[in-house]
């Protein structure tokens, strides 16, 4: 009980402050007359500039548990406001763009990484960034494919300053598109990287199209798995080679890898779409999720300088920016051969 009391005590700063980042985003987007930027935008690049000037140490863990959990506890809540049936639906129609992103970052970014001088490691850590979730995937697949912390870095960089470039043109390009809420989702939730880019990216657009998206995107999440158990026989199999007199193993714990927050998620859609959940609870819930969504922009914005960026360095930066290219020309391609567009 008293850790418990000790750990709740230093994550409270960092966690109100970016709330307080969150009301004062979500006040200056009420102020501006045509929606062209929203809350979760302002609150990541308020995040990002307070940062360069002013972040106490004993704001980080506060920050740290904003930025992880309270982000995933928000996509949870937004499950009880959303129908089973609907992302059912939703995973059928982006099954097919999603296997050709998936197909364009990892057999493209082969050929590119390799045109780069890049190591096959940091190469394919930028491909699962931009393929699948950004950090989470980078994280998760480092360990299997022994990445030193360099190579995590640099991919890390590589993806999140696209994503910060993708969250600002998205909803630009999707209006001078004229795409509908349904078609701008799909293409963010499959195009854009990281989820919380996901979410700014979508809301951004709309209600609507942040809904799709991140429905879309937690489908897109579920490729994690196999892709890391991929990467780990891959692995595996360089392995036995260079050392074909030493005896290679490696446990993968399959539970550790599954994103638990698209559980909570599904598990709370199954209640609601049982009826369990009253209308009006939903919509709150909904509210809650999207505020707290910014909450958690502020703190990663707070864990943001701009000059980290600067670490990545030409060719990954460069690949980085290739795939992140061809992923959205192949996204919005796709959807206009599905007659979506």
């Amino acid at each position: 009980m008293k850790n418990f009391m000790i750990k709740t005590a230093k994550v409270i700063p960092g966690f109100l402050v970016a709330v307080v980042l969150a009301v004062i985003s979500r006040f200056i987007e009420g102020l501006i007359p045509i929606h062209v930027i929203g809350a979760s935008v302002i609150a990541l690049l308020l995040g990002m500039l307070i940062n360069n000037f002013w972040k106490p140490a004993w704001l980080s863990d506060g920050l740290k548990f904003t930025s992880k959990k309270i982000l995933k506890f928000a996509i949870i809540l937004l499950g009880a406001s959303l129908s089973v049936n609907v992302i059912i639906s939703v995973g059928k129609i982006s099954l097919v763009v999603m296997f050709f992103t998936l197909l364009t970052c990892f057999g493209g970014g082969h050929f590119i990484g390799k045109a780069l001088g890049l190591n096959w490691k940091i190469s394919n850590l930028i491909s699962a960034g931009t393929g699948i979730c950004g950090g989470s995937a980078i994280a998760a697949i480092a360990p299997v494919i022994d990445a030193k912390d360099s190579d995590i870095a640099y991919a890390m960089s590589a993806t999140f300053i696209f994503d910060m470039a993708m969250i600002i043109l998205f909803p630009i390009m999707g209006r001078l598109l004229g795409l509908s809420d349904m078609a701008y989702g799909l293409w963010a939730g499959t195009a854009v990287n990281d989820t919380s880019s996901v979410v700014a990216a979508g809301y951004a657009y709309s209600e609507a199209a942040g809904d799709f998206s991140t429905m879309v995107k937690l489908t897109r999440t579920l490729s994690i798995i196999p892709t890391v158990i991929v990467f780990a026989f891959i692995n595996l199999r360089i392995k036995s080679k260079e050392n074909a007199h030493k005896e290679q193993g490696s446990k993968i714990n399959i539970l550790s890898l599954f994103p638990w927050f698209i559980v909570g998620f599904i598990a709370l859609s199954i209640v609601n779409s049982v009826g369990f959940i009253p209308e009006q609870v939903g919509i709150y819930a909904k509210d809650a999720s999207k505020f707290l969504m910014v909450t958690a922009l502020a703190a990663i914005g707070l864990n943001t300088r701009f000059k980290d960026v600067k670490k990545a360095g030409f060719a990954p930066m460069m690949h980085g920016f290739i795939i992140s290219a061809l992923v959205v020309i192949v996204a919005i391609g796709v959807e206009w051969c599905m007659g979506l567009v």
